[in-house]
């Protein structure tokens, strides 16, 4: 009878005991999980939100513009904290974070989960926004309704397009109804098989006019700044001076446009395929994870990580009566091995 109470005790101290242990857990998840909201400390004065006006100021006084490129909340928030410009979320995403093998593979759906989580992280710089391939080739109305998506659903202050004197109307339409637009002249990304290839463009005479042409056309549309990609520098800096108020970012088209643009992989040095003429890598992310990487796997198969710095401890009182608990409870047997 006796062993029988004492067994019929145990489903509610078993109950008591888990519940406490829950309980437990819960609290200390609260304080110690590493995947907690991160503290936010104000180190320094908020920057003053990046105009469209500001923009046209800095090309007045001849002072360079930063643009990088930013795919994520982590990316996003360094733009914010170290000073750059504009913030482009680039299409480039597609290869870069999702492994396609070309820009022309990202839906809009996909740029907007990224343009979200950018904008998250970057508040002062003008956030302009890359319209992937096809949602502005159909129809200026087409490009309008897509265009207020990534504006309203993403939070992107402007976007970009690609293209030349085909796009004069789409440009016209879009900034005619509020939505800042930054072109995109010379070397297309999303035409690069129309292209054979990632090419320098405007090498003779008659290409360069045609750039010339499409960027003074732009210009006209109402496209407040436009990317110079993979031009003869003195090409590049010919149209700088031809516009009247639109800022030229070069990407391959010399020191002598309004300001400079990188994708955030070649500046950091993680990208792992092609690297194009115009890419200097300003630091070697990569080389530092592979060496992080190595040294936790190394530490975990050693056993050395973590160590008694990096565990958190109990009273000594509490795991004894935890141990007294585990054994009136029946759970207290340790496995061994077999």
């Amino acid at each position: 009878m006796f062993r029988m109470a004492k067994r019929a005790q145990r489903p509610k101290q078993l109950l008591h005991f888990s519940a406490s242990l829950y309980y437990s857990f819960r609290a200390c998840s609260r304080r110690w999980m590493s995947a907690r909201p991160e503290e936010r400390h104000v180190v320094a004065a908020p920057r003053k939100k990046v105009t469209i006006q500001h923009l046209h100021a800095l090309r007045a006084s001849r002072t360079p513009i930063t643009m990088l490129t930013a795919y994520d909340f982590p990316t996003g928030r360094a733009c914010e904290t170290h000073g750059v410009d504009i913030t482009l979320v680039g299409d480039s995403l597609a290869q870069v974070c999702l492994g396609y093998d070309s820009t022309t593979r990202l839906t809009l759906d996909e740029m907007l989960h990224h343009i979200r989580a950018v904008a998250r992280g970057s508040h002062a710089p003008l956030l302009v926004a890359d319209m992937p391939f096809g949602t502005y080739l159909a129809s200026p109305e087409d490009a309008v309704r897509n265009a207020v998506r990534i504006v309203r659903e993403g939070g992107a202050d402007a976007v970009k397009l690609e293209g030349g004197l085909e796009l004069v109307d789409t440009v016209r339409r879009l900034t005619s109804v509020g939505i800042p637009v930054m072109a995109h002249v010379g070397l297309l990304p999303q035409r690069h098989v129309a292209l054979s290839g990632y090419r320098l463009q405007g090498r003779d005479a008659e290409s360069a006019l045609g750039v010339l042409k499409s960027a003074l056309a732009l210009e006209e549309a109402g496209a407040f700044a436009m990317v110079l990609e993979a031009i003869p520098h003195a090409l590049g800096t010919y149209i700088t001076q031809r516009l009247r108020h639109a800022a030229t970012i070069g990407i391959g088209a010399g020191s002598g446009t309004d300001g400079q643009v990188l994708v955030w992989d070649d500046l950091m040095g993680t990208w792992h395929g092609h690297q194009a003429k115009f890419v200097r890598r300003f630091a070697d992310v990569k080389s530092e994870v592979e060496k992080g990487i190595r040294a936790y796997s190394e530490a975990v198969r050693e056993r050395s990580f973590p160590a008694g710095a990096e565990s958190y401890e109990m009273p000594k009182a509490q795991w004894e009566r935890f141990q007294q608990l585990s054994e009136e409870c029946g759970v207290g047997d340790v496995a061994k091995d077999t």
